[in-house]
C-alpha cells in the first residue's frame, strides 16, 4: 500500500513538472541545489522509469551493517567496531533497488567537494595568504578525507559486481587545464593545472586505480596477473576542470547514468521484477 501510494504521488509529481525537463526548468532554483537533493529527483527519475522495482534514499551507512556485510563473505571479516552507533554519511546520500530476494542493493552513493577559492578571490581582489600579499592559496588536504567514505563503501559492496561511488570535485584545486583570470585592476593571474601548490587530482586518483577521470566506472574491472584475478572497484571521479561550479542538470545525468549503470549489472538478480511487470 505504500508502494502504491508513493506511485501515485510520483506520478503526480512528474505530470506537474513534465519529468526530467520540469526538475531542470527553473535555472534559479536549481543552482541552489546540493548534491543529496539531486540524488532524491534521480530516485523520483527511477521510479518512473522504473515503476516495477522498489527504490529508497538514505543518508547513511552503519559501520555495524558494512562489518556484517564483511562477515557474509568470509568469518573472519568485521570483527573490529568500537564506536557501536558510528556510520558513514555521504554528502548526496545512497540510493538502493530491493532484489528479487528482498535484499536491498546499493546503486548510487554520491559526493560532492569544493575546495580552492582562488578563482572566486582573483574576481574580487583579494590577496590570501598570511601576509594578504599573495594571489594564491596553497592547497589544503580536507578533501583527503573523501577516501574513507569510499573504503568504507567499497568494504559494504565487496561481494558486488559493480561500485557506483560519483565523486563531483569543483573549485581551482581540480584544474585539468590552464586558466587564466583576471583582477578588478585588470591584471591577469595564471592559475596552472599542474602546478603542486593548487593541484589534488592526483591524492584521488587513487580511488580509481588512475584511470580516466569524468567516466562512469561503476562496473567493477577485473584484471589479470600471472595466476590471479583481481577485483577493481573504482570511483567514478568528475571534475569542471576549469574550477567553475558544476551545472547541476549535468550532476543529475551523471548520477541517472550510474545509476542505470547499477541496475544493468543487477540484471539477473532483479529480472523477475522487470519481466512480471511485462
Amino acid at each position: 500500500m505504500a508502494k502504491k501510494n508513493q506511485s501515485k504521488r510520483l506520478t503526480k509529481q512528474h505530470k506537474k513538472s513534465q519529468g526530467v525537463v520540469g526538475i531542470f526548468g527553473n535555472k534559479a532554483k536549481l543552482h541552489d541545489l546540493t548534491v543529496g537533493e539531486i540524488s532524491k529527483l534521480v530516485i523520483e527519475q527511477l521510479e518512473k522509469e522504473y515503476p516495477q522495482l522498489y527504490f529508497r534514499y538514505r543518508k547513511n551507512i552503519r559501520k555495524e551493517e558494512i562489518n556484517e556485510a564483511l562477515k557474509k563473505i568470509d568469518p573472519e571479516l568485521g570483527q573490529t567496531l568500537f564506536v557501536s552507533n558510528s556510520s558513514i554519511k555521504p554528502d548526496g546520500g545512497i540510493i538502493e533497488v530491493k532484489d528479487d530476494n528482498k535484499n536491498w542493493r546499493v546503486i548510487l552513493v554520491s559526493e560532492a567537494k569544493h575546495q580552492g577559492k582562488d578563482i572566486g578571490n582573483i574576481r574580487m581582489g583579494n590577496l590570501v595568504g598570511k601576509n594578504n600579499n599573495q594571489d594564491l592559496m596553497a592547497a589544503g588536504n580536507a578533501i583527503e578525507r573523501s577516501h574513507k567514505n569510499i573504503s568504507e563503501i567499497a568494504n559494504f559492496m565487496l561481494s558486488e559486481s559493480h561500485f557506483p561511488y560519483v565523486l563531483f570535485l569543483e573549485g581551482s584545486n581540480f584544474l585539468t587545464e590552464t586558466i587564466s583570470i583576471e583582477r578588478p585592476d585588470g591584471r591577469v593571474v595564471r592559475l596552472e593545472y599542474n602546478s603542486g601548490m593548487l593541484n589534488r587530482l592526483d591524492r584521488l586518483t587513487s580511488a580509481n586505480y588512475g584511470m580516466p577521470i569524468n567516466t562512469n566506472l561503476c562496473e567493477n574491472k577485473f584484471v589479470k596477473h600471472t595466476d590471479k584475478t583481481i577485483m577493481l572497484q573504482a570511483t567514478s571521479i568528475y571534475t569542471q576542470g576549469n574550477g567553475e561550479k558544476w551545472d547541476k542538470k549535468e550532476m543529475f545525468d551523471i548520477m541517472l547514468d550510474i545509476s542505470k549503470t547499477s541496475l544493468k549489472v543487477l540484471g539477473s538478480d532483479i529480472f523477475k521484477q522487470l519481466t512480471e511487470a511485462k
